[in-house]
């Protein structure tokens, strides 16, 4: 196969297959961004497999094995894992198209597996950061200002998901010490308010009325009055991670990493914190905050009674009584 990206021509003209390809994704209401990227993907894919004899416009010769040596020409090609997920994406959607119009009978995808994606780990906002951030003053529509900070601290406060926060309605908070959130998978689980946050709430909901419909419940409204949407609380964590000099693009879900992170920095024991932010497996919350190797053993030290001192046969207990300064 070609070994590198000089030999493979991307504008080779559309046969009949990729053409009637092109109109299912515009019956299926593809972006049209979509549908070209697709196509120019599949162009390459098609010259990859010229050499061997191989076409698109005759797809029951293609096998597994045929598509995991694109895969594998694209690695020698140089491009990264993302950009070789999103080339077999085309290649999915198009196998798809020919199940679909009965053209083949198997998928040869099917079993086709991603890259595996290098894990890169989100920077989280300290507390400084995070205090900089609930405490700045902000110029705006005084309704909207309030909306706005009760919408972060409620967020960083009790860890919410931007769902669950944006699915609660009125009456779940008004004069609630605690909030009862219906979670992934139907699990529910209740989370506290920190005392500003019902500050916060509070003051929100008295200047509500000048922003939300008269029959609209949705305790967070957008300037339209109904539902604030998902996109409107990115670009407000956005706008208030940025004025408050945050380095990363700060959105709900890092505000989420924030407040499991900085428990378990205060010492809250990760049990606890699993269960505050919903988590059904606890690989999922290690994983989630991040937890380092030194940290998980700076913990385990402090707790275990015969973590420290192993090797001499002294077991924490007896470490403290000897540390211990006498008594006067």
């Amino acid at each position: 196969m070609p070994q590198n990206g000089q030999d493979v021509d991307t504008n080779r003209e559309e046969g009949p297959l990729l053409s009637r390809f092109s109109l299912w994704l515009e019956s299926r209401n593809a972006r049209s961004t979509t549908s070209r990227a697709y196509l120019t993907d599949l162009r390459q894919l098609d010259g990859i497999l010229s050499p061997h004899a191989l076409s698109l416009e005759d797809p029951s010769r293609i096998t597994k094995r045929h598509l995991e040596g694109y895969v594998a020409t694209l690695f020698r090609m140089g491009l990264d894992k993302a950009s070789i997920a999103r080339k077999l994406a085309a290649c999915r959607s198009f196998f798809r198209f020919l199940l679909h119009e009965k053209i083949l009978e198997e998928d040869p995808t099917s079993h086709l597996r991603n890259p595996r994606q290098d894990k890169k780990e989100a920077r989280v906002p300290n507390v400084d950061e995070m205090f900089a951030l609930l405490d700045q003053h902000v110029e705006e529509d005084e309704a909207v200002r309030l909306r706005d900070t009760a919408l972060l601290e409620l967020l960083y406060g009790s860890g919410l998901r931007i769902s669950e926060a944006l699915a609660l309605n009125v009456h779940d908070v008004r004069g609630a010490k605690g909030l009862t959130i219906m979670g992934k998978g139907s699990r529910e689980r209740i989370v506290p308010l920190t005392d500003t946050a019902k500050e916060r709430l509070a003051d929100w909901i008295n200047a509500r009325e000048q922003l939300a419909l008269r029959q609209e419940e949705a305790l967070f409204v957008g300037v339209r009055g109904k539902r604030l949407q998902r996109r409107e609380a990115l670009r407000i964590t956005e706008k208030f991670g940025e004025r408050a000099g945050i380095a990363v693009s700060l959105t709900p879900h890092s505000m989420r990493h924030a407040f499991a992170t900085h428990l378990l920095e205060g010492g809250m024991d990760l049990r606890s914190v699993q269960t505050l932010l919903g988590h059904k497996r606890l690989q999922t919350t290690q994983r989630y905050t991040h937890i380092s190797l030194n940290e998980l053993t700076a913990v385990y030290d402090r707790a275990h009674p015969r973590a420290l001192g192993e090797e001499n046969g002294e077991t924490n207990q007896k470490k403290e009584e000897k540390d211990r300064p006498a008594e006067t």
